[in-house]
C-alpha cells in the first residue's frame, strides 16, 4: 500500500533520510516553542523508523505523531490512508537512489556505505513483506527472523548508543505480542516466542534503566518474568531476576537489588551458564551499597567459585547481555569493594586491570557502558589512595562520551566520583574543583531518542 505520506515525501524530495530528519527536527522545535513543552525540542527518529513509517509498515508514538501532523497538515488517519492517486514520479534522490547501476563516488568508500545502506533498507523491506505473507498463520521465515533480530539486538545493545536499537527492540515484542495474542502460533513456537518476548521485554527494562525510568523498567521487567515462565526457561528467569536487581541497584534501592539478586541465584541452582556468576556479582554489589563487607567477601568469593564451573548455555550462546564474561566479572568485583569507601594501592592495581579488559572495542566483550564504569571505579580507587590527578586521569575520558552515550549508570557512575571529590581532603583543590564542573555538565544531556 502506497501512503499519503509516502506521496508526500516523495513529492517533496524528502525521501532522503538526513533531510527528512532536518526537517523533522525543526518542526519538533517549532512545536516545542508553540506548546511551551521542551520534550518536542529533543525528540528525534531514527532512520529505521523512518524507513517503516515511509513503507506503512509502523505507526509513529503519540508525540511523533504531534510533529509529523504539524509538519505535513494532514492528520495521521489520513497520512497512513491509502494514497488517492499513485505517486508523482520524482527525480531520483541524491543519495538513497534505488537505481541498481552504480552510483557516482560508488568506487570510494562513502558510495559503498550508501550501498550498504539501500540494500539493508531492502532487505528489512522484503522481510516486512514476507511477515504480512504469513499473517495467516505464524510461518517459519516469520519465527527464523524475529530469532535472528533477537540475537542481534542482545550482542548489538551493549555496542551501541540506545537510539540504534530502541525501535528494533519495540518492534521485535510488539511483533511477539501480536503473533502470541493472534491464538495462532502451534504449540511447537509458543516456547520460542515466550522466550523471544523475554528477551526482547528484558532488553526493554534496560532501555528503561539506561533512560532514568526504573518505575517503566520494572514493569518490562515483570512482563519479561512472566513470559520467561511461559517458555518455562528457568535460566532466562533468572536472568530477568538479575535484570530486576540491577535495575533496583542503580535506582538506590540496595535491600531490593540484594533481594533479587538472591532470588534469582535459588532460582538458577541447577543451571551452569554465566548467569550464575552475574546474580553473585549482583548480590556483592547490592552489599557494597549498605556497607556489608562480609557479604560482599562472601559473593565475590562465590563469583569466582561459580566461574571454574561454568559451562556456556544457550543465553551465553547470545553474547552481549545475555552473557557475563570475565572482564564484567572484575569490573564488579572492583565496584563491589570500592563502593566500601576504602581501597589501597591493591585495589587500585585491580582497578587499572579492568579497565584494561575493556580497552579493545573491537573485543567480542567490549561494551561501552561497562568501560566507563570500570574508568569510574578506578577514578574511586585512586581517590581512596590520595590520587586525585590519577583519579581526573582515568574519568576525563568518561566525559568525552557522546549525548547519546550518557545513560543513567554512567551518569550515576560520575556523580559517584563527583560527590568523592567533595571530602575534606579534596573539597578546595583546583584540580578536584574543575572536575566536578566537568561531572556536572556532563550528567545534564538527556538522552534523544525516537519516540
Amino acid at each position: 500500500m502506497t501512503t499519503l505520506l509516502r506521496v508526500l515525501l516523495d513529492a517533496r524530495e524528502w525521501r532522503d533520510f538526513d533531510v527528512f530528519l532536518s526537517r523533522f527536527t525543526a518542526a519538533a522545535s517549532e512545536l516545542a516553542d508553540l506548546e511551551g513543552l521542551e520534550k518536542y525540542a529533543r525528540l528525534t527518529v531514527s532512520e529505521a523508523t523512518f524507513e517503516r513509517w515511509y513503507y506503512g509498515t509502523g505507526r509513529p508514538h503519540p508525540d511523533s505523531r504531534r510533529v509529523l501532523v504539524h509538519l505535513l497538515g494532514h492528520s495521521i488517519d489520513d497520512l497512513w490512508s491509502p494514497a488517492s492517486a499513485p505517486p508523482r514520479a520524482a527525480p531520483a534522490p541524491a543519495r538513497h537512489g534505488m537505481s541498481y547501476s552504480a552510483p557516482p563516488g560508488a568506487a570510494d568508500g562513502a558510495g559503498l556505505h550508501e550501498m550498504g545502506t539501500n540494500a539493508a533498507m531492502a532487505a528489512r523491506r522484503a522481510m516486512a513483506f514476507a511477515m504480512g505473507e504469513e499473517r495467516g498463520r505464524v510461518g517459519e521465515e516469520t519465527m527464523g527472523y524475529l530469532q535472528d533480530e533477537a540475537r542481534r539486538l542482545a550482542s548489538a545493545y551493549v555496542r551501541v548508543p540506545l537510539a540504534a536499537v530502541l525501535d528494533d527492540l519495540i518492534s521485535v515484542q510488539d511483533e511477539c505480542f501480536r503473533l502470541l495474542e493472534s491464538g495462532r502460533a502451534r504449540p511447537v513456537q509458543l516456547r520460542d516466542l515466550y522466550l523471544i518476548a523475554a528477551l526482547s521485554s528484558g532488553m526493554l527494562a534496560k532501555a528503561g534503566h539506561d533512560l532514568g525510568d526504573p518505575n517503566a523498567a520494572m514493569m518490562q521487567a515483570r512482563t519479561a518474568a512472566v513470559c520467561a515462565e511461559q517458555a518455562d526457561h528457568p535460566a532466562m528467569g533468572a536472568w530477568v531476576r538479575g535484570l530486576q536487581s540491577l535495575i533496583s541497584y542503580w535506582a538506590d534501592r540496595p535491600t531490593d537489588a540484594l533481594h533479587y539478586a538472591r532470588q534469582g541465584a535459588a532460582q538458577a541452582a541447577s543451571q551452569h551458564g554465566t548467569v550464575t556468576v552475574w546474580l553473585a556479582g549482583l548480590e556483592a554489589r547490592a552489599a557494597s551499597l549498605i556497607g556489608d563487607a562480609d557479604t560482599v567477601t562472601r559473593a565475590t568469593r562465590r563469583a569466582t567459585d561459580l566461574r571454574e564451573t561454568t559451562v556456556p548455555d544457550d543465553l551465553d550462546a547470545l553474547g552481549g547481555l545475555l552473557t557475563f564474561p570475565r572482564v564484567r566479572q572484575d569490573y564488579y568485583d572492583v565496584e563491589a569493594h570500592v563502593l566500601l569507601g576504602h581501597g589501597d594501592a591493591q585495589l587500585a592495581q585491580r582497578a587499572e586491570r579492568a579497565v584494561g579488559g575493556f580497552s579493545d572495542p573491537g573485543h567480542a566483550d567490549w561494551a561501552f557502558g561497562d568501560a566507563a564504569g570500570a574508568r569510574t571505579n578506578l577514578g574511586l580507587a585512586r581517590l581512596w589512595t590520595g590520587d586525585l590527578d590519577g583519579a581526573a586521569e582515568a574519568v576525563r575520558p568518561v566525559l568525552d562520551l557522546s549525548a547519546d552515550q550518557r545513560n543513567a549508570g554512567i551518569i550515576h557512575s560520575a556523580r559517584r566520583v563527583r560527590s568523592a571529590l567533595l571530602q575534606p581532603g579534596y573539597r578546595d583543590a583546583a584540580v578536584a574543583r574543575e572536575l566536578r564542573e566537568e561531572i556536572e555538565t556532563f550528567s545534564r544531556p538527556a538522552l534523544a531518542l525516537p519516540r
